[in-house]
């Protein structure tokens, strides 16, 4: 094959990433808006395949991560920032959107259009965030706009909180809204990476817990998704401080300069 067309082990992990988002599309579906289509009363059956198309999001994330992991240390086709682009779209962008246009169908106090224009929102931004970071450079080690994996575990946190509609329709906005924003996010390097990984295996284990109904697995769900939710806010917070304070320090040095 032209070497162009030769998938590397990097764009094997990126495809796997694009099939846990399909995936995951596929179980919101069978497991949760069919069933509520069809009258069923099977609320295990919907909170398993709940659970399941959320850790097969985060199983994406996994890949997503690795794979830039893999490409920095092995090689990456010419194709790869196209997959992984791609596969993003699929699984950060796709995914989670129809989660939420779910959500407004299946929940008593939700509104169905609303919930669809939420949605809709949601594609949106990872659609204008993934194409910005095509075309902006950045300096190394730092993304502009909250990453699209990070959004759309947070996004889907929103909705597995089971807070009023107005709160989660105004949070989920607010998500979309810091993922084409200019706010800067570090890179999940060195041991930033082990931690998202660690956070990751964690919620994988936090949803099967509250899947199969285990002792406090309800609780253990929705503090995850509160931590996941806290830490969503808090970063921007903290790049906005240190972006005020760089800012300050170079205006003082400019005014120390003009003075001698």
């Amino acid at each position: 094959m032209p070497l162009s067309l030769r998938l590397s082990i990097a764009d094997t992990l990126t495809l796997g990433n694009a099939t846990c988002g399909f995936m995951a599309v596929y179980f919101t579906t069978t497991g949760i808006l069919i069933p509520h289509l069809t009258g069923s009363d099977e609320t295990g059956m919907a909170r398993h395949s709940a659970a399941t198309a959320v850790i097969l999001m985060l199983l994406a994330a996994v890949f997503d991560l690795c794979d830039g992991l893999v490409a920095r240390k092995l090689r990456s086709s010419p194709m790869g920032a196209e997959l992984d682009n791609l596969s993003d779209l699929i699984s950060f962008g796709l995914a989670p959107a129809y989660f939420v246009l779910v959500y407004g169908m299946v929940a008593d106090d939700a509104h169905q259009r609303v919930s669809a224009l939420a949605a809709i929102v949601v594609l949106l931004a990872v659609v204008l965030r993934l194409a910005r970071f095509s075309c902006v450079t950045m300096k190394d080690g730092m993304f502009q706009g909250m990453p699209s994996p990070f959004g759309a575990l947070t996004v889907v946190s929103i909705v597995l909180l089971e807070l009023p509609f107005v709160p989660t329709l105004l949070a989920i906005v607010g998500v979309a809204w810091l993922m084409v924003s200019r706010v800067e996010y570090p890179k999940p390097r060195g041991v930033l990476a082990v931690a998202m990984l660690s956070w990751i295996v964690g919620a994988m284990g936090l949803l099967a817990a509250w899947a199969f109904d285990a002792p406090g697995g309800q609780l253990l769900l929705q503090t995850g998704c509160a931590l996941q939710i806290v830490l969503a806010a808090t970063i921007p917070l903290f790049a906005t401080t240190r972006r005020v304070n760089t800012f300050r320090h170079n205006r003082r040095e400019a005014r120390a300069s003009q003075v001698h």
